[in-house]
């Protein structure tokens, strides 16, 4: 946890030195638990009080359905933003519970074979579930709510811890 916050603050350092604004993109709805994990990041973020945007939380979710427009958004109220995505992923039953952290786009709705534009220049991705043989959409309904929260308190506290140690 110690090397990913140290690597958030030499991001969060760069982008103010090229007067970039940090944006955190949470994607997904509240209305399935397995897609509920950048909603939950999302409103956790705002109730630490971040210094940077966030956009997607429980109240207001960036999901498949108004992804394009917040993007928009993003870059109009947000002098030339480095996005920082956030979303919750499938991965192998051994993964779940990781935390990935990467530089370029996150693809949201990948494992669900959706058509979603990329976003972001890092990415971070919560391994919510795994993939088996049920029909895809089940994955969502499976997820365990623990595994979920999980996941976004230690998002939230890393980047937090990351925000306040600047």
């Amino acid at each position: 946890m110690g090397l990913l916050i140290a690597k958030l603050k030499t991001i969060f350092a760069e982008a103010e030195e090229q007067q970039r604004e940090v944006v955190f993109l949470c994607i997904g709805s509240d209305r399935y638990i397995g897609d509920s994990l950048g909603p939950l990041i999302g409103s956790m973020l705002l109730e630490s009080g971040i210094s940077h945007s966030v956009y997607g939380t429980l109240e207001e979710p960036v999901h498949a359905f108004n992804l394009k427009v917040a993007l928009k958004d993003i870059h109009r109220q947000n002098s030339n933003p480095l996005v920082i995505s956030i979303d919750a992923s499938l991965g192998t039953k051994e993964q779940v519970g990781n935390v990935l952290f990467n530089e370029g786009p996150l693809v949201p709705g990948k494992a669900l074979e959706k058509m979603l534009p990329e976003v972001g220049d890092y990415h971070f991705q919560g391994i919510v579930n795994y993939l088996d043989p049920f029909p895809s959409s089940q994955f969502l309904n499976d997820t365990r709510l623990h595994t979920v929260m999980k996941l976004a308190k230690l998002i939230t506290e890393i980047i937090v811890d990351s925000d306040n140690e600047q």
